[in-house]
């Protein structure tokens, strides 16, 4: 995770949690350059970050999720999202290259698809969504 990343998803946090739905970071960074992050982050934003950050030194976690792409980089991983219901099932996997952030709006969109899907037994169509969108553009520089 990015640090824009990072206050992008605490930014987003309580539309999470209004879906149900908590927030997980992985990094294959150590649990100081973690605290180092979320100091600066609220040093320089006042955002105090919400969710917990494991620290996946060794990398164990994240090749079992296959988020370590050995072609790029084997010692870094790769912007994964991983969309994992109440049951401890993979529903959605979002892959992200290095360069290009996450957008919390599709994410957020995609869990409230499937949410709807699931208790409607329907599917969503295309370009489906169920409210006004939040601002993807929106930037916080560090």
């Amino acid at each position: 995770m990015c640090t824009t990343e990072i206050i992008a998803f605490a930014k987003a946090n309580t539309y999470f949690e209004k879906l149900n739905t908590c927030l997980i970071g992985l990094s294959v960074d150590s649990n100081p350059s973690h605290l180092a992050w979320l100091d600066s982050i609220y040093q320089k934003t006042g955002i105090v970050v919400p969710f917990p950050i494991i620290a996946d030194l060794n990398g164990t976690i994240a090749r079992r999720y296959g988020m370590i792409s050995n072609d790029v980089n084997p010692n870094v991983t790769v912007r994964n999202v991983f969309i994992i219901d109440d049951k401890g099932i993979v529903r959605t996997i979002l892959i992200y290259p290095m360069n290009v952030g996450r957008c919390i709006p599709e994410i957020l969109r995609t869990v409230e698809a499937l949410q709807t899907a699931d208790r409607t037994g329907m599917s969503t169509p295309a370009n489906w969504t169920p409210r006004k969108s939040i601002n993807c553009s929106s930037t916080t520089n560090i």
